[in-house]
């Protein structure tokens, strides 16, 4: 556990010498990398959510990066790939798409289609894509972080429920503060701090942490603890839709990543409280009168966390 720390500590603090004053974000998506999931980063612009994914993918040695930015007029192939015919060999070859890589940003996500943001439903839950009936395995490391601006909707396509609860964690950047701002300034006067990054850490050390996160123990009392929270959404008169087990799946497995940042060797109650709205608010779905009274899903959250009993 002490190298695992070790490991997490160095990706963060390479991550945090560019992304100024985002420790607790960063920490939460690289707990979500660990864990196996994927993370719906909505913010306003100019936030440091490319940067953040471009500074991810240089941090890791030998890793791939890809972009895919999202327009009304973006295909399904676009993102999957197509067979394309080689009149030299008078036969069908496959040209991979951007989703074949490890770190694949997903960029304001919310200007496709619903047609094209389902072609990553599978990618996102099986790590296997199916084109023209043949399965295709993706990378060890394949991680989603998509963008959406929660401001701006002429143009966009609210993501489908089914979407939605493929994201492990949803979270923003938000803005920093004064100093840190200025510092901004600072390093980006001649050029960007990316350009300059170098790898911190291995493949093999990034599998170590994903499996070293498994590893952490989630006592039975805090497993009854995180299914309480999600079972509560479901008595909810104001929620249209409320969590599934996925939500406590992913509750439980970010919870045992952010342990590895935390330095610990099992969960306490306060790392999921912690985590809590960020794994399940984005999949609740409020009723319109709910919506029309104010109310807002990590609200919601938040009573719960206080009606149920703490584990001792």
């Amino acid at each position: 556990m002490n190298e695992s720390f070790a490991i997490a500590q160095r990706l963060e603090s390479a991550l945090l010498g560019v992304i100024r004053g985002q420790s607790s974000a960063i920490r939460r998506i690289l707990s979500c990398l660990c864990s196996g999931g994927h993370v719906l980063l909505e913010d306003v612009p100019g936030t440091g959510k490319t940067t953040l994914a471009k500074a991810l993918a240089a941090a890791i040695h030998g890793s791939t990066f890809k972009r895919v930015q999202f327009t009304p007029d973006l295909l399904p192939s676009d993102i999957l790939g197509t067979s394309i015919f080689d009149p030299a060999t008078t036969s069908f070859r496959f040209q991979p798409g951007p989703i074949f890589t490890d770190i694949l940003l997903a960029d304001e996500i919310n200007r496709a289609s619903p047609r094209v943001q389902s072609a990553l439903l599978e990618s996102m839950a099986e790590r296997q894509v199916t084109i023209d009936g043949t399965v295709r395995e993706l990378n060890e490391i394949f991680f989603v972080i998509a963008t959406q601006n929660p401001v701006e909707f002429r143009g966009t396509y609210p993501l489908p429920e089914a979407q939605m609860d493929r994201f492990a964690l949803q979270c923003g950047l938000g803005y920093v503060t004064e100093d840190e701002e200025v510092g901004i300034l600072a390093d980006q006067l001649f050029d960007h701090p990316v350009s300059h990054m170098q790898p911190v850490v291995t493949r093999e050390e990034m599998l170590q942490l994903m499996q070293s996160a498994k590893q952490v123990r989630f006592s039975p009392e805090l497993q009854h603890y995180a299914v309480q929270i999600v079972a509560a959404t479901r008595q909810r008169k104001e929620l249209q839709l409320a969590a599934s087990p996925r939500a406590s799946l992913a509750l439980m497995k970010t919870a045992q990543a952010l342990c590895l940042w935390e330095g610990r060797e099992f969960v306490i109650p306060e790392t999921i409280q912690s985590l809590a709205a960020d794994v399940i608010a984005h999949r609740l779905v409020l009723s319109p009168d709910a919506r029309y009274a104010g109310q807002s899903a990590r609200g919601i959250i938040t009573e719960i966390l206080e009606q149920i009993p703490v584990p001792v």
